[in-house]
């Protein structure tokens, strides 16, 4: 059971997301809220309070009875709950709902105990709300998408119960819950915030940490498999630039080779005599692909870093409108809710993510190509030339799924549609740009399987599986279990979505 305090970190989410860890908020977190429901309700007497007397957005110039208040909050929750498009993902939007939970459990909101009490249950229970792609301009937050998990905490809606959509109504009957009470502004509360683009940005930079190990192993099979020189991974050519990123990966990949029977040491073989020769036969130094790879995967690195210590800032940050804040007994009204932060981020993520899909495509092409590697036959074919086709096949579908990620690569931070009634002038689009992440890294475990597969097929022609590093050797072995050693043809596509799911949901500790 991991207790909430209202402070979550990127580990907080891949236990309760990836693993499934039940969830408890600590009590202080219940008299947080409390305290914060009590001044609202009593600070908002005779008061105008946006969002508790009075309609939103451009409609906020009008005044609501009090005998209208609660209806206020269901209208606006139904209204908005307009979605269309693909649903999301289950496993994003509960991310969304931790999200969500944890800004809501900083008492800055002022919504009722039963809010918190009940998005837990769900949680822990896998009941997941039917929320759609799209919808979301991620100015005043996440309003379309918010508003479907409102749906259902106020009883209404879908959810995925047992991988199966069904109405909540009936899944709250079958697991004796009970709706929210609203009391004050429990719709605007659950509606006005970052949250959803934030659960989906915190799980992409989990996928990404995961697909980065995995390209940094491949890399380096890569240079076993050529048996290139490995100074260009040195710790002394590396730190003579200074950025952490590139340190760490030449370190990681030094880590991957360190007992490669492979890689050679270029003072053995070019600094102990001048050859007199005219034209070296072999190459002096490899391609970018190979030797740049602490220079490529290095930004990749410190953009992740980043990325997550901005989200996670976010995700434990109040990103609701108005601010209540008990200490000063006051509410401030401001856009904590407007999603530029998560936006220009993801924008950041899909960028790096696609460098690497760009550079698994070239490794790829480098396996494949003998002109280039002249070690290995075309496609890795094993089979008879011609007649056979190898990898040929699938390197087409590597090399269109690249491509579509460096057309998705196009920021969504700088586009911009003002709406409702120009109200929302300036919108971050947080949401598309992370649905466009999460599209990105799920093509790129594509390019990184079809690159994986062709890997094992070098090893198996070069028969070194007895030389490769320790390290390259289980990820022979775990792909071998997958895919076959094949010479004949076979159909290729049941083994690429094989090893993308398997890379996908295992960590790089094979």
């Amino acid at each position: 059971m991991l207790k909430l305090t209202g402070s979550l970190s990127v580990n907080d989410f891949y236990k309760i997301i990836f693993i499934n860890n039940p969830i408890q908020l600590d009590k202080s977190v219940f008299q947080t809220i409390e305290n914060s429901f009590n001044f609202l309700k009593t600070f908002s007497e005779n008061k105008t309070i946006y969002g508790v007397n009075t309609g939103f957005g451009p409609m906020a110039q009008y005044k609501i009875a009090d005998t209208d208040r609660i209806q206020l909050q269901y209208n606006l929750i139904r209204s908005h709950a307009s979605g269309t498009g693909n649903p999301i993902d289950p496993q994003y939007v509960k991310a969304a709902m931790l999200a969500r939970l944890n800004t809501l459990s900083l008492g800055n909101s002022g919504v009722h105990k039963s809010v918190v009490e009940l998005m837990s249950e769900l949680i822990n229970r896998n009941i997941i709300p039917l929320i759609y792609e799209h919808g979301g301009v991620g100015a005043s937050g996440d309003l379309v998408q918010l508003a479907h998990l409102a749906l259902v905490l106020i009883g209404e809606g879908e959810v995925f119960y047992k991988d199966e959509l069904r109405p909540t109504k009936e899944v709250f009957e079958i697991e004796n819950l009970n709706p929210i009470t609203v009391v004050l502004r429990e719709g605007i509360a659950l509606m006005n915030g970052t949250s959803v683009m934030t659960g989906i940005g915190i799980v992409n930079t989990i996928n990404t940490r995961q697909l980065l190990n995995w390209t940094v192993l491949c890399s380096s099979a890569i240079n076993e498999i050529v048996e290139a020189y490995d100074d260009h991974l040195s710790a002394e050519l590396n730190h003579a630039k200074r950025h952490k990123g590139q340190h760490k990966i030449a370190e990681q990949m030094r880590a991957n080779l360190s007992d490669s029977k492979l890689t050679r040491k270029r003072e053995d073989y070019l600094y102990n005599k001048e050859q007199d020769v005219t034209v070296f036969e072999e190459k002096v130094q490899e391609y970018y692909s190979l030797r740049c790879v602490p220079q490529i995967l290095g930004p990749v690195l410190d953009t992740l870093d980043s990325v997550e210590n901005i989200l996670i800032e976010e995700v434990n940050s109040a990103n609701d409108n108005p601010i209540v804040n008990v200490e000063k007994q006051n509410v401030y009204h401001g856009g904590n809710f407007h999603g530029d932060y998560v936006s220009l981020e993801m924008d950041k993520l899909k960028l790096v993510v696609t460098k690497m899909s760009m550079l698994a495509e070239r490794q790829l092409n480098y396996l494949l190509n003998p002109s280039l590697n002249n070690i290995l036959p075309a496609f890795v074919n094993l089979g008879t030339l011609g007649l056979n086709f190898g990898m040929q096949g699938v390197q087409f579908t590597a090399t269109s799924t690249t491509a579509e990620n460096q057309t998705l690569s196009n920021p969504m931070y700088v586009h911009s549609i003002p709406n409702n009634n120009d109200n929302q002038d300036v919108v971050s689009m947080g949401t598309n740009a992370a649905l466009i992440t999460k599209k990105v890294i799920e093509n790129t475990y594509e390019v990184v399987a079809i690159e994986m597969i062709t890997i094992i097929q070098a090893i198996e022609y070069l028969e070194i599986q007895d030389k490769v590093s320790s390290k390259t050797k289980k990820m022979y072995e775990a792909i071998r279990n997958l895919v076959p050693a094949f010479k004949e043809d076979v159909i290729m596509y049941p083994y690429v979505n094989k090893v993308k799911g398997f890379i996908m949901n295992h960590e790089n500790n094979i």
